[in-house]
C-alpha cells in the first residue's frame, strides 16, 4: 500500500478515477471494505453483449472476481433488467450467499437461492398479447424480434437491416402501446422495453442503500438503463455518502454514460480486472485490520 499526496490510499493494480468525487469514493471503499456496496449491471458489464440474450454469460474472470468480493465487501449486488434467477445463474452466483441479484430493475430479488417479488400488473399481459400486431401494423423489419422477460417484454432491432433507424421508427407505436397498457417504455442498446412503471435501477439501488447504510457505493454500468443508478449515486454523494461510478466502455456505450462516469474501463474485461484488483485490496485491508 502507498499513500497519495492528498493522504488517500492508492493500491497497486487499481486504476485512478478521473474525478475528485470518484477518487474520494474509491478511497472510502478501500477504507472500510466491510461496509462497501458493490453494485453491478449484468449485460455489457459482467457479460459481453451477444446477439442472443439467452446466450449471455459473465466472463470467467468476472465470476471469479465477484465471488471473491462476496466474501470481503459488505454487499455485492447485481442489478439488471433480466429475471433475477436467470441473471444469478448467468453470472455464476446462484449459489453464492454474499450476492444479491435484483432482477427486472428491482422488482425481483434473488438471494440465498430464494426468489421474491410482487404480482405482475394486468397491463403487461395485454401488451404481451398485442405486441405482435403492433409490430405488424408498423411493418417492422423482419429482423426485429420480441424477447419475453416474464415481467417485461422487449423489442430488439439488432438483427434489422438498419438497427438504429428501426429503433427510432418503432419508438412511437411502442410508446402508444405503453401508454394504453399503463407500462413504461425504456430504451436500451438497440432495444425498447415495455415494463411496469416505477421500476428502475436507481430505485433498486436506493432500496439497497436504505437497507444496508453502506459507507461507500460503487456502481458500474454501460447503457441508458443505468442512468437512474448513476443519478442516485450522484445524489448520495451530495448527501455525504462517497460513491464511485464506473462505465463499462465500448464502441456502443452511450456518450451520456461515459461522460457521467468517474472511471471508464475496457468493457467486461476491464470491469473484471477492476473487481479483481478491488478484491485484492479488500483482502489486504482486512488482513491489515486483523494484525
Amino acid at each position: 500500500m502507498t499513500t497519495r499526496g492528498d493522504g488517500r490510499a492508492a493500491w497497486a493494480g487499481l486504476p485512478q478515477p478521473q474525478t475528485e468525487e470518484g477518487r474520494a469514493g474509491l478511497a472510502a471503499l478501500l477504507t472500510t471494505p466491510t461496509r462497501a456496496l458493490i453494485a453491478l449491471d449484468f449485460d455489457g458489464t459482467l457479460a459481453p453483449i451477444v446477439e442472443d440474450p439467452t446466450a449471455a454469460r459473465a466472463t470467467a474472470d468476472a465470476v471469479r472476481a465477484v465471488r471473491q468480493l462476496a466474501g470481503l465487501a459488505g454487499k455485492v449486488a447485481i442489478i439488471t433488467g433480466r429475471p433475477a434467477a436467470d441473471a444469478a445463474r448467468f453470472a455464476g452466483v446462484a449459489d453464492v450467499p454474499g450476492v444479491t441479484v435484483l432482477g427486472h430493475y428491482g422488482r425481483q430479488r434473488w438471494e440465498r437461492g430464494r426468489l421474491s417479488g410482487p404480482a405482475l400488473p394486468p397491463g403487461l399481459a395485454v401488451a404481451r398479447a398485442d405486441l405482435p400486431a403492433v409490430l405488424a401494423s408498423a411493418a417492422a423489419d423482419p429482423g426485429t424480434w420480441i424477447e419475453d422477460k416474464g415481467e417485461a417484454v422487449a423489442v430488439h432491432t439488432r438483427r434489422a437491416a438498419q438497427p438504429l433507424a428501426e429503433l427510432d421508427r418503432l419508438r412511437e407505436p411502442l410508446a402508444e402501446l405503453a401508454n394504453r397498457t399503463g407500462l413504461a417504455l425504456e430504451p436500451g442498446r438497440l432495444v425498447l422495453e415495455l415494463r411496469p412503471p416505477g421500476a428502475d435501477k436507481g430505485g433498486a439501488l436506493r432500496e439497497l442503500v436504505a437497507e444496508l447504510s453502506p459507507a461507500a457505493v460503487l456502481f458500474s454500468g454501460d447503457d441508458l438503463g443505468d442512468r437512474a443508478a448513476f443519478e442516485f449515486v450522484r445524489q448520495l454523494r451530495a448527501e455525504g455518502t462517497p460513491g464511485l461510478l464506473v462505465a463499462s466502455g465500448s464502441a456502443e456505450t452511450p456518450d451520456e454514460i461515459t461522460a457521467a462516469a468517474d472511471l471508464v474501463v475496457n468493457g467486461p474485461a476491464g470491469v473484471a480486472d477492476l473487481l479483481a484488483a478491488l478484491g485484492a485490496a479488500f483482502a489486504a485491508a482486512t488482513e491489515n485490520a486483523h494484525n
